[in-house]
């Protein structure tokens, strides 16, 4: 953690809705003019799609059903800690990006599913963001919890989020459902083994509760609406947490546990910038105090 260059990141599986997430902490930036450097999880990844797809067909050529974007082979575990721990000390680093789409390809005259090169970051930002599947990723080698400041878990129930993540690989990437189904089978033991665990060391989780029946997400036509959803939000520590000022300020929002506010599903945003905005505040003023600007 760091003082004079701090860092924030948001952490879920794919399909989880951390982009939305993304969105509400852009909206943060861009109001309280604070300039970030945004680090794409997916950028993180050891092979670009062709070559993923060449592995993929390998691995499961020698008996390997399980290989997955989720587990330490196929991404670049050390290389991430890296990073966060250069900008913790000295706010700079590496990055590239991962162009998923046409439309991400075309500016850099570059194929979709292909990595940009490395690049340094943008000299005199005032934190750091990350949004990917890994952000609070531990394994005995490496452990990538410990350097953010505020660390952010978004966690749909599972039914939920294997409907979202239906709902777009079919919907905006073309897939097919069995094709898609097969992909979450492949990737639960890493799902269980590498994306789970890093819930314990998030600081605040957001989970999204369906209050529709989605036993069986595979035939579900579309994804349940904000209205039809609560949104479950947990500290890790509520000390210093105003929950009578959020539950003033939120309406229909109650407490299940000390630590546990539960909001309508379309008041999530608003919770997060009630919840976030504090909590940068408070980041960008010991950032000031750190660099002696007062």
């Amino acid at each position: 953690m760091s003082e004079r260059h701090p860092i924030i990141a948001i952490t879920g599986s794919s399909g989880a809705g951390t982009s939305s997430v993304t969105r509400t902490f852009e909206n943060i930036f861009r109001r309280e003019k604070i300039q970030a450097a945004v680090i794409e999880g997916d950028s993180f990844h050891r092979y670009d799609r062709l070559e993923m797809r060449k592995r993929q067909a390998e691995a499961e050529k020698g008996g390997n059903k399980h290989f997955s974007h989720f587990g330490p082979e196929n991404n670049l575990f050390p290389e991430l800690e890296a990073l966060f721990r250069s900008y913790g000390e000295c706010g700079n680093g590496k990055r590239r990006k991962y162009l998923h789409d046409p439309g991400e390809a075309a500016p850099y005259k570059q194929d979709p599913g292909t990595f940009t090169p490395w690049e340094d970051l943008p000299a005199d930002t005032d934190l750091l963001f990350y949004e990917g599947l890994h952000g609070a990723v531990v394994t005995p080698e490496i452990d990538i919890a410990r350097h953010p400041d505020l660390l952010i878990g978004v966690v749909p129930v599972i039914n939920l989020e294997w409907v979202q993540k239906l709902y777009r690989d079919k919907n905006v990437r073309g897939y097919s459902a069995e094709a898609v189904t097969d992909t979450i089978l492949r990737r639960m033991p890493d799902y269980v083994h590498y994306i789970c665990p890093q819930f314990e060391h998030t600081h605040v989780n957001f989970q999204r509760v369906p209050v529709v029946d989605t036993s069986n997400p595979f035939i579900a036509r579309d994804i349940p609406t904000a209205d039809e959803s609560l949104c479950v939000i947990r500290f890790a520590n509520p000390k210093g947490i105003d929950f009578p000022y959020l539950l003033n300020m939120i309406n229909n929002s109650w407490m299940s546990r000390a630590n546990t506010l539960v909001v309508p599903g379309g008041k999530m945003e608003l919770a997060m910038q009630l919840i976030f905005t504090p909590y940068i505040w408070r980041m960008m003023e010991r950032r000031r105090r750190s660099i002696g600007v007062l």
